[in-house]
């Protein structure tokens, strides 16, 4: 063999990988959509993807992930962030952050499967046929938050004996879930004799505001209503309360872990490793059409007892032995 011949064989073989590589298929890719920006919900993100990691998927070694934030509450932008990510044609779309950037999802696709997760009972919403058999394109988890509102307030009563009036801070632009939070906020007051008064807050401005006027109409205590803007604003809340000096219950730890007083809710983070495992089944070939709506088990009792003497309260024995976790 001549010498030239050789070197052509050589050369072949080197580019080899270069085309196996080249004809190997593009890693399959998961749509975000989300009204948060990422650094207020980094713990989510971990479980998310070690939901992912468990069924065997890593981002970036075999399967991406296209992030998608309508930043601050601008729930305006949902639905074409939410036909982009049809467009880039992802495999699985994940909308999270409150029932509108769910129902956007739904409304841009009904041949991508959907992974939800929802604070409310997804056949009510009409995301799915039963929570045992979803049937269309979407299922995902219900970590409740409407179905424990009368305990919350029976908790915090507990916490706050002398409470009669209990502002309700809302966020205006989530009308879905607006409208079923002051219904059964409303109803469970009047069964033990609350007073309840509305506050609406969408934006960082709008809570200042609003804590502006309750700290003028000085009422007893503040619900806040489960919404994923208001997570975002967690520490922006846990200070203004202190401010206040307003006893605050809240839906999920993190705002207790910000400085908040009290949460009676599921576990937002388990709710999301949850929802990475169920994407990681589809992508393995699973339909959404025959995946259960998980429902969340996991409802915690968190306690802040520094922010409690810090307002002058003291926590009764029965609610520390309750408590699933204490902060001190």
């Amino acid at each position: 063999m001549r010498r030239r011949e050789v070197i052509t064989l050589l050369g072949g073989a080197a580019s080899w990988p270069l085309v196996a590589r080249a004809q190997q298929p593009a890693m399959p890719a998961i749509g975000f959509l989300d009204i948060r920006s990422p650094e207020t919900i980094a713990d989510r993100l971990r479980l998310f993807r070690q939901g992912l990691k468990d069924t065997g998927y890593v981002e970036g070694e075999n399967v991406a992930i296209i992030y998608r934030w309508a930043e601050d509450n601008q729930m305006d932008r949902l639905p074409e962030l939410a036909a982009e990510l049809v467009r880039r044609q992802v495999a699985v779309i994940f909308p999270t952050g409150n029932v509108a950037a769910v129902l956007a999802a739904k409304a841009a696709t009904t041949t991508i499967p959907i992974v939800f997760t929802v604070p409310e009972d997804p056949v009510r919403l009409g995301l799915v046929a039963s929570l045992a058999r979803p049937g269309g394109n979407m299922t995902g988890v219900n970590f409740f938050s409407g179905e424990l509102t009368a305990k919350r307030l029976e908790l915090l009563r507990e916490l706050v004996p002398g409470a009669a009036r209990v502002a309700l801070l809302v966020n205006p632009t989530n009308p879905t879930s607006l409208a079923t939070m002051v219904s059964a906020v409303e109803a469970a007051a009047r069964a033990v004799g609350l007073q309840i008064q509305v506050v609406r807050a969408s934006t960082s401005r709008e809570i200042d505001a609003a804590f502006a006027t309750l700290g003028h109409e000085r009422p007893d205590a503040l619900f806040v209503g489960a919404d994923g803007f208001f997570a975002s604003r967690r520490v922006q809340l846990a200070i203004l309360a202190a401010q206040r000096s307003i006893p605050a219950t809240y839906a999920s730890r993190e705002h207790v872990e910000a400085g908040g007083l009290m949460s009676y809710g599921s576990n937002l983070a388990d709710a999301w490793r949850q929802a990475g495992s169920y994407i990681g089944r589809i992508l393995k070939g699973a339909k959404p059409a025959d995946l259960p709506v998980v429902q969340s088990n996991k409802i915690e009792l968190v306690i802040n007892a520094q922010t409690a003497r810090a307002l002058g309260l003291t926590v009764p024995q029965t609610l520390l032995v309750a408590a699933d976790e204490v902060i001190e």
